[in-house]
């Protein structure tokens, strides 16, 4: 009965996916993994973009000065990106426990069934984004698909 409770007390949420240029240099496995997704969570939106330096410096502005953050952007615009806004009650915490932690190397330890375990190389090319808070999923949904989504409730 808990786990019931549990489930039910999730918000309808809307979060954003991102699947990074890496995962494009096999038509088949991003294939396979988009459906793995619809599997799991509804596709409200979808979307296929190239990147230019000044798109990815806006949407990771809050890493600027890192040492990573030359990495980042120089990756993200390596080639295209598909945007996903996945909804579902629980969506953000699902979807990053789908995919695990950014460094894809302690996950294939850790946490081999994780997506980034399976398909991350590095820390910085680790294949996949997803929202981490509620407010980061509206403004992150909102740079890729402009107005925000009808179901994007909480």
């Amino acid at each position: 009965m808990r786990a019931t409770l549990l489930k039910t007390n999730k918000c309808l949420e809307t979060t954003l996916a991102l699947l990074k240029p890496d995962l494009f240099a096999d038509h088949q496995t991003l294939c396979n993994i988009e459906q793995r997704i619809a599997h799991l969570f509804r596709i409200s939106a979808r979307r296929k973009v190239i990147w230019t330096t000044g798109d990815a410096q806006r949407f990771y502005a809050e890493h600027q000065g890192k040492p990573f953050y030359p990495r980042l952007i120089s990756y993200m615009t390596s080639g295209p990106i598909l945007a996903l806004a996945l909804t579902k009650h629980g969506a953000i915490q699902e979807w990053r426990e789908m995919i695990g932690s950014t460094r894809p190397a302690q996950m294939r330890i850790e946490r081999p069934t994780t997506l980034r375990a399976q398909f991350g190389l590095t820390d910085t090319r680790n294949s996949f984004h997803g929202s981490d808070s509620v407010a980061s999923a509206e403004r992150e949904l909102e740079f890729f698909f402009g107005k925000k989504l009808p179901n994007q409730l909480h």
